[in-house]
């Protein structure tokens, strides 16, 4: 966290938290009440100060107070920011570079979802096509398109299908999932809600 907020909790240790505010949606896009924040610097001040309680409810420490987030989808969401034809490299909307990948699922919509050492997140929607080309067979060989497209509809159906997907050297299953299971499998509240007789602010 900035230097900046951890002297504001030091200092103001008791600020009641704010809940039903700040939101983060599938597109790594923050909103307060539903408008969009566009500021750059605003944006990065919350990545660099966003983490988690030990109730899964995900928050952004703003100086001594804590702003919970509503997710549409997940408490993360990755994009590609390597270059066409180039190994596999990923980011996440924070800003943090994803160093390993530890397991990769397909939902019924067909959105792709990664467990990295940042946590759960969606893969950005706009990034699914430069994602394909970076989902082989298990020797690590591309598929032709027919073959990719039964694997991928099989796992949006529920189907295990053999596919991997490579990420720096190695290759990590790809498994099928569905959205409604995912806040409960991987511990995070999308709505946190205050525990009871807390002061809030709303």
């Amino acid at each position: 966290m900035d230097e900046i907020v951890l002297r504001g909790m030091a200092k103001w240790p008791n600020v009641p938290a704010v809940y039903g505010w700040l939101s983060l949606d599938r597109r790594g896009q923050w909103a307060i009440k539903g408008e969009r924040i566009s500021n750059p610097l605003v944006t990065e001040f919350i990545g660099r100060n966003y983490t988690r309680d030990e109730r899964g409810c995900w928050y952004f420490q703003n100086g001594p107070q804590r702003v919970f987030v509503d997710v549409d989808y997940t408490p993360r969401v990755y994009r590609i920011v390597s270059p066409d034809a180039a190994p596999l490299a990923l980011e996440a909307s924070t800003g943090a570079p994803v160093s390993a990948v530890n397991g990769a699922w397909i939902d019924e919509t067909g959105a792709a979802l990664l467990e990295t050492e940042h946590g759960i997140g969606v893969i950005h929607d706009r990034d699914l096509e430069r994602l394909l080309p970076h989902l082989t067979d298990a020797a690590g060989a591309p598929l032709a398109e027919d073959a990719l497209d039964e694997r991928m509809g099989g796992l949006q159906q529920g189907r295990e299908a053999p596919l991997w997907l490579r990420f720096r050297g190695s290759g990590v299953r790809v498994r099928p999932i569905r959205s409604e299971s995912v806040a409960l499998r991987f511990g995070f509240r999308a709505r946190p809600e205050p525990p009871a007789g807390e002061e809030v602010c709303r």
